[in-house]
């Protein structure tokens, strides 16, 4: 078993966390949803973006744009700000969180609002609105020798700096 800390920062290692759920096993919640979107960026498995996308919305993404952007960034990480229902027993949900990293040099913190949906017990994204309101230490770079944002415990050069 791989002991590989699953990108989305709870923790776990990402056979028991995120990368069941990108392979095909149904979220249980909407944040297991989220976590495990933010991970498919990181590993650019951009089909369970779009597969996890509403029917509805899920034409409008260009899934080129984003597996070139899940490319061309270094990612630095996920952290869950709140969560409004999305519980097992819902048909919906809210997670606000950030993402950071940085796409060619430019660092970045996405701070997101998003909406789930669950349909014949399975969650899907709906749609999310962009929070201003990023906190400045959001959108710091992170230091060679600090430790990672995306919650590994190893220091950044030898994770996402690398």
């Amino acid at each position: 078993m791989s002991l590989v800390p699953c990108p989305c920062g709870s923790g776990a290692p990402d056979t028991v966390c995120c990368l069941p759920i990108i392979q095909g096993k149904q979220a249980t919640t909407a944040v297991e949803l989220m976590r495990s979107r933010y991970t498919a960026y990181v590993r650019g498995a951009i089909g369970h973006v779009i597969a996890t996308h509403t029917a509805a919305t899920r034409s409008s993404v260009d899934a080129k744009a984003a597996e070139q952007w899940s490319k061309d960034t270094k990612w630095q990480g996920l952290e869950i700000l709140a969560t409004e229902k999305g519980g097992k027993d819902d048909t919906t949900g809210k997670v606000e969180f950030i993402a950071r990293g940085v796409t060619r040099g430019t660092p970045f913190a996405q701070r997101e609002l998003s909406t789930f949906e669950r349909i014949d017990g399975q969650w899907f994204y709906v749609d999310g609105e962009i929070v201003k309101d990023v906190p400045k230490r959001a959108i710091a770079t992170t230091g060679r020798n600090e430790p990672c944002p995306c919650g590994s415990g190893k220091k950044f050069k030898k994770c996402h700096g690398a």
